[in-house]
């Protein structure tokens, strides 16, 4: 699995990708729109695990797991029509006070598939 975090501002997202076992493979910001999301399937190709070259596209798309904040917007569109398979996640219920103690989600809806 490829584990991607991404933290959507109004002109760039922060990506960060992980591997199975939480190693980083990637961080990078990329700009909001087809450059960005031209370099975003860039960095998962670039990643893809050795042992997934005999999978086909859409079992390798499956297997790329994406957090971001928002379900809608041409970004998430891209994301989705790819095949990727995409959560939407509260900021304020992943992150932390600082304290070990988790924020309250702004929502009682806990994070949700958008596909």
């Amino acid at each position: 699995m490829l584990f991607i975090g991404d933290d959507w501002a109004e002109d760039h997202h922060d990506i960060e990708m992980k591997d199975g076992t939480g190693r980083r493979l990637a961080k990078a910001r990329l700009p909001e729109g087809v450059e960005g999301i031209t370099r975003f399937h860039a960095l998962v190709a670039e990643h893809v695990p050795a042992d997934w070259v005999d999978l086909s596209p859409e079992e390798v798309d499956d297997r790329v797991v994406i957090g971001i904040e928002s379900d809608r917007g041409p970004w998430v569109t891209a994301l989705r029509e790819a095949g990727y398979r995409v959560f939407v996640i509260d900021p304020l219920s992943a992150a932390g006070t600082g304290n070990g103690t988790p924020r309250p989600a702004r929502s009682p809806t806990p994070a949700t598939r958008t596909s």
